[in-house]
C-alpha cells in the first residue's frame, strides 16, 4: 500500500517531459526577444551617434541632398540623405505601380478561374521566382532592362525605371501569394449567395470578394513595399549609385540600401563616415517597424 502511495506521488515521465519542453521553449523565446531588443538598441545607439557625438543636424539629414560626411559646414557633418530617401521611395512606389495590377490579376485568376492543374503550375512558377537570388535579378536587369531604357530614353540606362522594373519582378511573387491567401479567406457562402442572386462572376469579384478581403490585399501591398525598400543588391546593379536627386525616370540615383552596401566596407568603425551609415540603417529600421505596425493594424481590422 505504501509503495502504491509513493508511485502515485512520484512525478510521471510525461510531466517531466512537459516541464523540459516548457523550459526549452521559454528559453528560446527569451533568447529571440533579447536578441531583437539588443539589435534595436545597438542600431539606435550607433545611428544617433552622428547627432550626439558629431553634432550633425537632423533637419539637414532629412531635407538636404549633400552627402559628404567627411566634410563639415559650421562644424556639422554634411549628411543630407534626401537623394537616397527620394530614390528609395521613388523606386519602391514605381515598382508597386508595376507589380500590383499583375499581382491582383494573377491572384484573381488563380482563385476564381484557374483549374487545379493550372493552379499547381502557377504555384510552382511563383515558388521558382521567389527562390531566385537577388543578384541574378540584378544581372538580368543589367543585361536586359538597362539597354532597353538606354535606347528609349537615352543616357546611361541606369536609374529609377530600371530599378523599378527589376524590383517589380522580384516582389510580384510576394504580393501575389499574400493576395491569394486573402482571397481564399472570403467565405464561400458569400460567393454562392451572390451568384445565386444573379450576379455575374465579375460582379461577385468586384462587389463581394475585393471589398471583403481589402485589408488582406493591402497587407500584400505593404509586404511587397517592405521587400522592395529593403532590397539592396539587385537595385544597386541597375540604379546608377549616384548620390543625386533623380531628375527623371532614366537618370542615375541611389537608395539607402545601396549606399549601405557600397560604403560600409570602406569606412572605419567609429568615424563620422561610419556613424553616418549607421544613421541610414536606423532610418531603415524605423521604416520597417512602421510597416510592421501598419500590417498588424490591417490584420486586426480584417481578422487575419
Amino acid at each position: 500500500m505504501a509503495d502504491l502511495h509513493q508511485k502515485l506521488l512520484k512525478t510521471s515521465k510525461a510531466i517531466n517531459e512537459n516541464r523540459r519542453g516548457i523550459v526549452i521553449t521559454a528559453f528560446c523565446t527569451m533568447f529571440i526577444v533579447i536578441t531583437a531588443i539588443s539589435l534595436i538598441v545597438f542600431i539606435a545607439i550607433k545611428g544617433l551617434a552622428i547627432f550626439v557625438d558629431n553634432r550633425a543636424s537632423l533637419l539637414n539629414f532629412l531635407i538636404s541632398d549633400v552627402w559628404q560626411p567627411g566634410n563639415t559646414s559650421n562644424g556639422r557633418p554634411l549628411i543630407g540623405a534626401l537623394a537616397m530617401i527620394v530614390g528609395s521611395f521613388g523606386v519602391t512606389l514605381l515598382a508597386l505601380m508595376l507589380a500590383m495590377p499583375f499581382g491582383l490579376a494573377l491572384s484573381l485568376f488563380v482563385t476564381q478561374y484557374a483549374k487545379k492543374r493550372v493552379k499547381d503550375i502557377l504555384q510552382i512558377v511563383l515558388d521558382l521566382f521567389t527562390g531566385i537570388p537577388s543578384v541574378v535579378y540584378g544581372f538580368l536587369g543589367l543585361i536586359l532592362i538597362v539597354p532597353v531604357v538606354r535606347k528609349i530614353y537615352g543616357g546611361t540606362g541606369f536609374g529609377l525605371l530600371s530599378g523599378a522594373v527589376v524590383l517589380a519582378v522580384m516582389i510580384l511573387p510576394t504580393i501575389t501569394s499574400i493576395m491569394i491567401n486573402a482571397i481564399n479567406g472570403v467565405p464561400i457562402s458569400m460567393i454562392q449567395a451572390s451568384l445565386a442572386l444573379g450576379a455575374t462572376r465579375w460582379q461577385t469579384i468586384y462587389k463581394i470578394i475585393l471589398r471583403f478581403c481589402l485589408p488582406g490585399l493591402l497587407i500584400g501591398v505593404i509586404f511587397g513595399m517592405a521587400r522592395a525598400l529593403g532590397e539592396a543588391m539587385a537595385v544597386q546593379m541597375v540604379i546608377g549609385n549616384t548620390v543625386l536627386l533623380p531628375k527623371g525616370l532614366a537618370t542615375p540615383t541611389t537608395t539607402l540600401t545601396s549606399q549601405l552596401t557600397v560604403q560600409m566596407g570602406n569606412t572605419i568603425f567609429g568615424t563620422v563616415q561610419n556613424n553616418a551609415l549607421w544613421t541610414l540603417a536606423l532610418f531603415l529600421l524605423l521604416i520597417s517597424l512602421a510597416f510592421n505596425v501598419l500590417i498588424r493594424t490591417l490584420a486586426k481590422k480584417g481578422n487575419y
